[in-house]
């Protein structure tokens, strides 16, 4: 589907199967540098199990016309106005590592308009060391290496996937090359950037999910206890054997996970 926000033309999927407005949306959020193709099993099985379905292109990202939003808190109240272009009056809110602070804050900013939150791979604090912040604003191919590098879990290094001939770290780094220059610097500073994630955690009042992976080394198991402790009723899990990239290196335990609680 395409929605018009700002001017500037917008890109989402749909799971495969047609926008319905009578159903319960879930909307899917991606992180850093990334797009909608890396919810491919998990919206397409939402899709086809009573759930509407957009996993949205942010802004500069993917098939979106840009720029890419520089803040939290930007890109936040951008998904309320995008819910506004695509008559969605509420839904749950999956988001990944940036997109799941991005999905914390609109949850905080707009309750009215979020049913359920799914947070994956996030952090009370999501800081990012200022060499790689150098060198993502500068073009260094060295940024995105690294960012693929640490993503993955070490099993996705040489290998892991369930389809085989499918290599997830190679994935990784090309899906990151075809963004937008400027797109990955813009993201890793608007992460690092945002300090807000327990204010906002202590105002969700819908239910919330937090998958953490185990292996993770960028959001590692207990960077997110803050926000878990803050949000009343949260739930937890953890994926077992798997880096920051859970949705791709575990993508049934990911997807069980997110049908459990959504």
């Amino acid at each position: 589907m395409e929605r018009v926000v700002d001017g500037k033309r917008v890109f989402a999927a749909t799971g495969g199967q047609p926008f319905r407005s009578e159903l319960p949306t879930v909307v899917f959020v991606h992180g850093a540098g990334m797009d909608h193709t890396i919810w491919i099993l998990q919206t397409r099985w939402f899709a086809h199990h009573g759930r509407n379905v957009v996993a949205v292109d942010l802004p500069g990202h993917g098939r979106s016309e840009g720029p890419p939003l520089a803040s939290i808190g930007a890109l936040a109240d951008w998904v309320t106005r995008f819910l506004d272009a695509a008559k969605i009056d509420q839904a749950a809110l999956i988001g990944h590592s940036m997109g799941g602070l991005v999905a914390l804050e609109t949850a905080a900013r707009a309750p009215a308009r979020v049913w359920a939150l799914g947070l994956l791979g996030v952090a009370d604090r999501m800081a990012v060391h200022p060499d790689l912040l150098k060198a993502a604003r500068v073009g260094e191919e060295v940024a995105i290496r690294l960012v693929a590098a640490w993503g993955f879990g070490r099993r996705a290094h040489v290998g892991g996937a369930k389809a085989p001939g499918l290599w997830m770290l190679g994935g990784g780094v090309r899906l990151l090359e075809r963004g937008q220059p400027g797109v990955l610097a813009t993201d890793l500073a608007a992460c690092d950037g945002y300090a807000d994630a327990l204010d906002a955690a202590s105002r969700i009042r819908c239910p919330a999910l937090l998958v953490i992976a185990e292996m993770d080394r960028m959001t590692p198991p207990g960077a997110a206890c803050g926000i878990e402790r803050a949000i009343e009723g949260a739930r937890t899990v953890v994926i077992g054997d798997s880096g920051h990239m859970m949705m791709v290196e575990r993508p049934d335990e990911t997807l069980r996970a997110l049908a459990e609680a959504i």
